[in-house]
């Protein structure tokens, strides 16, 4: 799985082998073998990884799956890869198995009161449902007050977001391609 999210990382971002290469100081070859899971990159190897990407660092760890047949297929509950901490009022699970499709399924919790001060804009189609709570999305410019049940999707727009409520606000977000 961390060879195909690599490989899907960089993809997503438009970069060939050899600018991250070039970017990390290794060699095309050792960036190649990474990406095919023939070299296991260390710790600060994984970390350096995560800069370049702008990625948490915990996106490279994920859970064992027991069932084989279920590898790359099904994620179950207890096996979620979290991203992000509770201080900084997001934390999101990665729904989806990997990095390596055309898409990919998180579920964001906003703490109560959190925001993304900036606007963001990323080259990706992005949708949203609210699961629970109140959010509110700015949208290129207009704010859209979101509740249960409640969706939205937009495509290469800035964009930004906030939990107005007291709750905790849980979002099932897909973004196409991969940016995680």
């Amino acid at each position: 799985m961390l060879a195909s999210d690599i490989r899907a990382l960089r993809k997503a971002r438009g970069l060939t082998l050899a600018e991250i290469a070039l970017k990390l100081g290794r060699s095309v070859g050792w960036v190649s073998q990474v990406e095919r899971g023939l070299s296991i990159p260390s710790l600060g190897d994984l970390r350096a990884f995560a800069d370049l990407f702008g990625v948490p660092l915990s996106l490279f760890f994920s859970h064992d799956v027991p069932i084989e047949k279920e590898r790359g297929v099904v994620v179950r509950a207890g096996s979620r890869r979290t991203l992000g901490t509770s201080e900084t009022g997001l934390v999101e699970e990665l729904l989806s198995p990997d990095l390596g499709g055309s898409f990919e399924m998180v579920r964001s919790i906003f703490a109560p009161g959190a925001e993304m001060k900036s606007e963001q804009l990323r080259p990706t189609e992005e949708a949203g449902y609210i699961a629970s709570g109140i959010f509110e999305i700015e949208i290129a410019g207009v704010w859209h007050r979101l509740g249960e049940g409640d969706s939205f999707r937009f495509e290469r727009k800035p964009y930004r977001w906030r939990n107005p409520g007291t709750e905790p606000a849980v979002v099932i977000w897909v973004v196409s391609p991969p940016v995680y």
